[in-house]
C-alpha cells in the first residue's frame, strides 16, 4: 500500500516515490523477486463533495502507468470499491462507475482489483449519459461534475435505464439477441431464438460459426479487456455450449468446422486426481473460441502425447497440485523432447510456479515451456502462442524471463546458506515436557465411521475458502456484506446451501472415515509407533525433516519435537486420520456437465472439498475429547480459527512436504481395507474431496514450513527412509536447497 511515514499517497509522485522505496527495500533487504511484490497505489473515494478529492481516480491511474513503466515486472493492484463510496446504496451508479474505472486502469497497467464481478457492467452497455457523468467525475473534466452525477443518482433514470435492457433485448434481431444471452448467460430464450437463426442461416454450422462465435469473441475480447470476470465467463460457458448440443444433430453427417482459433489438449498428469482449476481454464479457454479437449485426470504422458499427435493438437496444457505432480510434468517435458514435439507446453495448477517451469521443467523440452498463473491469462497466453506476429516476441521474454530466474535460484541458493542438519537438531525447540503434556487416549488402535451424516458436518464448514474458488476474496460471514463482493457472495453462497440442502436430503455424497491413536516415541527425528502399551514392538516409523534455513531467533522445528522421547520416562501417543466426502460424486458431475453446466459441477466439486474439511474438523473434535481435552466445548467459529489444543499435519504440506509418509498413515490405519479412499502412485487421494493427517497433541504443538532443506539433510532423510539420494531428491524436490547432481 501506498503508506509511509507521513501518511496516505494521493499524488502521481508521492505514489511513485513510496513504491519505488519499497521496491528496493523487498528486493534488496528482504530478497523478493520483482514478479512477487503487488503494489496498491490506493483507490480512493471521489464525489465527496471536497475539492481535493477531485483527483483521485485521475491520479491513480496515471501512478499506474507511471509505475508500471519504471518496474514493469511488479503487479498492481487496488480495491475498486472504494472510489465509489459517496454513492453507497445506488448501485447502477457504483457499477457504472467501476466499470469505467476498470475499463482505464487496466489499459493504464493495472494487473489485478478488488471488485464485485458478478455486479460489475459491461463498459460498452452503460447508458451514454450516465458513462458521460462517470467520466467527468474520473477525469475530473469539468467542475461541476459531482454535482451532475449527484443529480443523475438522485432520479431514477439511470436505474431505469439499465433495468430497461433487461426488457428490450428480446426486441432486437437474432443476432443480437444471442450475443446479449452469450454476454449474460442467459438461456430461457436461447432454443427458441436459434429456430428462428435455422430459418435464416443455410446450415447449422454456419449458425455456429457465424453469430454464435461472434458472440464468443465478444466475451473473449471482454474477458481479456478486465471488462468480464470469471463467474461471468463461467455461466456464458453454458449457453455455448447448450447451443452446439442443440444444433449438432441438425448437421448432415461429415459436416465439420473449423475447429475455432486452435486446439489443445489439457490433463491433470498421472498420479494426481484435481481438476477445478483445470476446468475452469478450460471453460475460459471455449468462451475464446478454442477447441478443448480435456482428458481429465491422473492421464499417463504416453496418453497425451499419443491424443496431441493424433488430435493434431496446436498446444498441451498441464495440470496438477499435489507436489510429486511437478516431477511428472518434467517427466512428460521430457517424453515431448525425446519424441520431436514442437508445440508449446503450458504448466499451471496449485503447486505450479514460474521458478519450478524455469528451473525444472523448460530445460527438459527445447521448445515454448510457459507457466501460466491463472485462467484470466490462459487466453492471451494461448492467443500469442498461435499468432505469428505475436509468438516470436512472447517466446522471447518467456526465455529471458526463465534464464533470470534459473540465475536467480542458483545465486540464491548460493547467496543464503542454511545451518548443518546437526547444528539444527541442536537447535530444537526446548518444549515443556511434564505429566500435562502427555494423556492416554480412551482408546488404542482404528476406528471406523460409515455412512457419516453430512447434516452433522454442516456447523464446521469454513465458508472463506469456497468463495476463493470463485475469485471473490473475504472472510465469511463478513464477505456477505462486503460492499463491493457483498451482493455476488449472497447470490453464490444462496446457490451453495441450495445445492447443500439437495445433496444431503438425496444423498448424493458418502462420507466416512477411519481414525485412531498409537502409542510413540520420538526417536531423533523419527516418530516410532508402537503395537503395544509398553512399547517393545515397533510397528511402522513416520520419518520427519526439521527446518535448516537461518532465523533471527531459535528454535528449529520438526514434527517429531511434538512426540515424547525414551529419556523422560513419560508415555506418549500420536494419533492419525482420513476421512472422505466425496463418495459418488462422479455420477452428479458427470450429469451437470451431460447438460453442458459447468457452472455447478463446479459448485459440487467445491461443496464437496469443503465438506471433508469439515469432516476433518469434526474428527479432531472427536479425537481431542477421546484423547487430552475431554472437557473441550468450543464454538463452531473458534474451531474454524483452530483455537483448540493440537494439530493435524497431513503429508505433503509445508509441516511434512514428503507425501510418501502418506503410504505409512494408511497402512497403519488400514484406510483402504476399511474405506472407499485410495492412493494413487503419485500419493494423491481419490476420491479428491478426502483429508489425512496425523494428530499431535502437546500444548506447545503448532503448524510451521519446513522450507528449503540442505543436502546432509536429505542425505540423512534417504538412509533413515532406505531410499538413494536420487529418490530422495525426486519427493523432497521443491524443498531442496541445492542443485541436485545431473
Amino acid at each position: 500500500m501506498a503508506f509511509d511515514e507521513e501518511g496516505q499517497a494521493t499524488s502521481v509522485e508521492r505514489r511513485v516515490a513510496i513504491c519505488e522505496r519499497a521496491c528496493r527495500l523487498l528486493t534488496e533487504k528482504a530478497g523478493l523477486d520483482w514478479p512477487d511484490i503487488i503494489f496498491d497505489p490506493n483507490v480512493l473515494a471521489v464525489a465527496t463533495g471536497m475539492e481535493e478529492h477531485n483527483d483521485y481516480a485521475l491520479t491513480f491511474i496515471e501512478a499506474i502507468r507511471a509505475i508500471k513503466e519504471r518496474f514493469p515486472r511488479i503487479k498492481t493492484s487496488g480495491g475498486i470499491s472504494n472510489l465509489s463510496f459517496a454513492f453507497r446504496g445506488n448501485e447502477p451508479v457504483r457499477r457504472a462507475m467501476h466499470a469505467s474505472f476498470l475499463y482505464h486502469a487496466i489499459r493504464a497497467g493495472l494487473d489485478m482489483g478488488i471488485v464485485n464481478a458478478g455486479q460489475l457492467a459491461l463498459y460498452e452497455e452503460i447508458p451514454p449519459d450516465l458513462l458521460e457523468r462517470v467520466e467527468d467525475v474520473l477525469f475530473n473534466r469539468r467542475p461541476d461534475a459531482t454535482e451532475r452525477l449527484v443529480q443523475f443518482a438522485e432520479t431514477v433514470e439511470g436505474q431505469e435505464q439499465l433495468a430497461a435492457q433487461e426488457e428490450v433485448w428480446r426486441s432486437g434481431t437474432v443476432e443480437e439477441r444471442l450475443k446479449y444471452a452469450l454476454i449474460n448467460g442467459k438461456i430461457e430464450h436461447l432454443e427458441a431464438d436459434l429456430q428462428e437463426a435455422l430459418a435464416v442461416y443455410p446450415t447449422p454450422l454456419s449458425l455456429i460459426e457465424g453469430p454464435l462465435m461472434a458472440g464468443m469473441n465478444v466475451v473473449g475480447e471482454l474477458f481479456g479487456a478486465g471488462k468480464m470476470f470469471l463467474p461471468q465467463v463461467v455461466k456464458t460457458a453454458r449457453v455455448m455450449k447448450t447451443a452446439v448440443a442443440y444444433l449438432e444433430p441438425l448437421m448432415e453427417k461429415g459436416q465439420q468446422g473449423q475447429g475455432g482459433r486452435g486446439k489443445i489438449v489439457m490433463a491433470t498428469v498421472k498420479g494426481d486426481v484435481h481438476d477445478i482449476g483445470k476446468n475452469i481454464v478450460g471453460v475460459v479457454l471455449r468462451c475464446n473460441n478454442y477447441e478443448v479437449i480435456d482428458l481429465g485426470v491422473m492421464v499417463p504422458a504416453e496418453k497425451i502425447l499419443a491424443t496431441a499427435r493424433a488430435e493434431g493438437a496446436d498446444l498441451i496444457g498441464l495440470s496438477g497440485l499435489i507436489t510429486p505432480s511437478l516431477e511428472e510434468m518434467v517427466h512428460v517435458a521430457r517424453e515431448m523432447e525425446r519424441q520431436g514435439f514442437t508445440i508449446p507446453l503450458l504448466i499451471g495448477g496449485a503447486t505450479t510456479s514460474r521458478k519450478h517451469t524455469a528451473v525444472k521443467i523448460a530445460p527438459a523440452y527445447h521448445h515454448p515451456t510457459l507457466h501460466v498463473l491463472d485462467a484470466s491469462r490462459a487466453p492471451a497466453t494461448v492467443g500469442s502462442l498461435l499468432s505469428p506476429q505475436a509468438k516470436a516476441e512472447l517466446v522471447e521474454a518467456n526465455q529471458q524471463e526463465q534464464e533470470r530466474l534459473r540465475e536467480a535460484f542458483l545465486g540464491g541458493r548460493e547467496e543464503k546458506p542454511l545451518l548443518s542438519c546437526a547444528d539444527a537438531r541442536a537447535a530444537a525447540p526446548a518444549l515443556v515436557w511434564n505429566a500435562a503434556a502427555v494423556a492416554r487416549p480412551d482408546f488404542l488402535g482404528v476406528r471406523h465411521l460409515a455412512d457419516f451424516p453430512l447434516a452433522e458436518l454442516v456447523p464446521y464448514i469454513d465458508w472463506s475458502p469456497f468463495f476463493h474458488v470463485w475469485e471473490l476474496r473475504g472472510a465469511y460471514p463478513r464477505i456477505l456484506d462486503d460492499p463491493v463482493v457483498g451482493e455476488e457472495a449472497k447470490k453464490l453462497y444462496a446457490d451453495a446451501r441450495a445445492m447443500l440442502d439437495q445433496l444431503i436430503a438425496e444423498q448424493w455424497l458418502g462420507a466416512e472415515a477411519v481414525y485412531g491413536f498409537f502409542p510413540a516415541r520420538r526417536v531423533g527425528d523419527d516418530i516410532a509407533v508402537y503395537l503395544d502399551p509398553a512399547r517393545q514392538q515397533e510397528r511402522l516409523r513416520f520419518h520427519t525433516l526439521r527446518q535448516q534455513a537461518q532465523k533471527r531467533e531459535g528454535g528449529y522445528l520438526a514434527l517429531a519435537d511434538f512426540v515424547a522421547g525414551a529419556e523422560g520416562g513419560l508415555e506418549d501417543y500420536v494419533g492419525g486420520f482420513a476421512v472422505t466426502a466425496g463418495i459418488g460424486i462422479e455420477a452428479h458431475v458427470a450429469r451437470f456437465e451431460r447438460a453442458h453446466d459447468d457452472y455447478h459441477a463446479i459448485l459440487l466439486k467445491a461443496l464437496a472439498d469443503r465438506l471433508a474439511e469439515a469432516f476433518a474438523e469434526c474428527l479432531h473434535e472427536r479425537a481431542r475429547r477421546q484423547w487430552y481435552s475431554p472437557d473441550e466445548a468450543l464454538p463452531p467459529g473458534e474451531l474454524i480459527r483452530e483455537r483448540y489444543r493440537g494439530i493435524r499435519p497431513a503429508p505433503g504440506y509445508p509441516a511434512c512436504p514428503d507425501h510418501t509418509e502418506k503410504r505409512l498413515l494408511f497402512d497403519l490405519l488400514e484406510v483402504e481395507a476399511r474405506t472407499a479412499i485410495r492412493l494413487t502412485e503419485s500419493f494423491a487421494m481419490h476420491p479428491a474431496a478426502s483429508v489425512s493427517g496425523l494428530y499431535f497433541g502437546h500444548p506447545q504443538a503448532r503448524y510451521f514450513a519446513v522450507g528449503r532443506l540442505g543436502r546432509d539433510q536429505v542425505e540423512d532423510y534417504a538412509a533413515r527412509k532406505g531410499w538413494s539420494l536420487a529418490e530422495a531428491e525426486r519427493w523432497l524436490g521443491p524443498n531442496l536447497g541445492y542443485v541436485p547432481a545431473g
